[in-house]
């Protein structure tokens, strides 16, 4: 099989995560000689000033962004990223109040996404939502509900003035427009920016990770995103 590193790098690309390396070799019915031959040609394709590298933890490999350009991959997508999060953001709270008490799994499933987490977790900084208790299922997950900053947000006295769903969904409308265009000072991504410490992926931390060309880890994995 002459293409192994590139059907490799297309795997990991795809992925978007760290992929067993034994999982790849297995599939690909490589001997570990012929693998590991296939990984050196990657890691020397992908290094010096090359925009993606390979890093490789515990038994994954996984393609991540090279630190060296994260400053100017976040000047680009901050925007485009903050602009994505506001509309996620604000639909996920309509969901919220409205099904309240909910966990975050049934929030994927109305909006019909994979992931909810970082929508959540921004709700969560803001003080819009709090964590109300957990649901009695397998693995007790979080349930959520509104706060009295979330009141305070959208101008009502109680939760049981919510407006029709309709309504509330043209009053989120008006403040992202408010946000992509007057860019004001309640915005909830107000001087947001993309940090070193949170552009590590979860999954990597506390991991024992080092870059296979032997250089510093590279703190960016762009390859994800809801």
């Amino acid at each position: 099989m002459s293409n192994i590193k590139e059907i490799i790098k297309a795997t990991l690309f795809v992925a978007g995560e760290g992929v067993e390396k034994k999982a790849i070799r297995e599939k690909l019915e490589l001997s570990e000689n012929e693998f590991n031959k296939a990984i050196e040609q990657i890691k020397q394709e992908l290094s010096g000033e090359s925009g993606i590298l390979l890093i490789e933890y515990k038994d994954k490999i996984q393609l991540c962004t090279n630190q060296d350009y994260v400053s100017e991959v976040s000047d680009i997508l901050n925007p485009i990223r903050e602009k994505a999060l506001t509309k996620a953001t604000l639909e996920t709270i309509a969901i919220i109040a409205y099904k309240q008490p909910i966990t975050k799994l049934e929030i994927e499933e109305i909006r019909n996404t994979k992931s909810a987490d970082y929508a959540v977790q921004m709700l969560l900084d803001n003080k819009l939502i709090e964590v109300v208790g957990r649901k009695d299922a397998v693995g007790k997950p979080f349930l959520y509900g509104t706060t009295d900053e979330f009141l305070k947000r959208f101008n009502l006295t109680n939760i049981s003035d919510l407006p029709s769903y309709e309504d509330l969904l043209e009053r989120i409308k008006l403040i992202r427009m408010e946000t992509e265009v007057q860019q004001t000072t309640d915005s909830l991504y107000r001087d947001h920016e993309i940090s070193q410490e949170e552009i590590i992926p979860d999954f990597l931390k506390d991991e024992d990770i080092q870059t296979i060309e032997g250089d510093s880890l590279p703190e960016v994995n762009l390859a994800e995103q809801e």
